[in-house]
């Protein structure tokens, strides 16, 4: 069944674990394999984490589905996700999931799945566990995805951050900047809407960034990785 364009899929997207950016280009992958009668994306959408996915949820037509978190630590969103999957699952309208999360959570609700003798379509970043990914039919990295359909001139800055990076895949910001001015003097990143060359790799689902102060008092220094040399999302020292 995989790679029937016949398939009636339901969506079912972790919002917490999922990267606004990408929706658009993950629904047109969604449509390579079927069709996706329910789209739902699941978070607490009063929080100000999950503030990027409003226009996405608007422009794609994803139903939110809401749930508060019941104690701090605790993951509700995975939960309501599960349930609601097993419903959708009992109701026999569908052939196929697309599971949208890098969270190992939902590992044995893909193997639920498939043992219904429904196919699941996992996807979700490079930093998935290997679990999840063996546990569906088909798994896409989301990053993938990205870099197949990214304009040259963001290709080229995805080049430049691996040749400046070192041995752990970090490379600092201000040497970005100089190896791009001096071997793509062209790339400006207002070409792609963003004032400075951080602000538009920040928004790209594509690399770790971190912001390190050498000393204290000091102004915080900028380092960028790529996602699949790493275990994970932004983060702020």
């Amino acid at each position: 069944m995989v790679g029937d364009t016949t398939l009636n899929l339901a969506v079912l997207i972790d919002a917490d674990n999922a990267m606004p950016a990408t929706a658009r280009l993950l629904l047109a992958e969604v449509a390579k394999y079927g069709t996706a009668h329910v789209k739902r994306a699941y978070g607490d959408w009063t929080s100000t984490n999950l503030k990027g996915w409003k226009e996405e949820l608007l422009r794609q037509a994803i139903q939110p589905m809401q749930q508060f978190a019941y104690t701090h630590g605790k993951n509700a969103t995975d939960s309501a996700m599960i349930i609601d999957a097993m419903d959708l699952l009992y109701l026999r309208h569908f052939d196929g999931f697309c599971l949208v999360s890098s969270d190992s959570d939902f590992t044995r609700l893909a193997g639920r799945i498939r043992e219904s003798g429904l196919v699941v379509y996992g996807f979700g970043e490079h930093k998935s566990p290997k679990p999840f990914v063996a546990a569906c039919d088909k798994f896409i990295y989301t990053e993938n995805l990205v870099l197949s359909r990214i304009p040259r001139g963001l290709f080229l800055l995805h080049t430049t951050i691996e040749t400046a990076s070192d041995d752990e895949g970090w490379a600092a910001l201000s040497h970005i900047g100089d190896l791009l001015t001096r071997k793509h003097p062209d790339f400006d990143s207002r070409n792609y809407g963003y004032s400075k060359l951080g602000d538009l790799i920040s928004a790209l689902p594509l690399f770790d960034v971190i912001r390190h102060s050498p000393r204290e008092g000091k102004p915080k220094d900028i380092y960028v990785r790529d996602k699949r040399r790493g275990g994970g999302g932004n983060a702020a020292n």
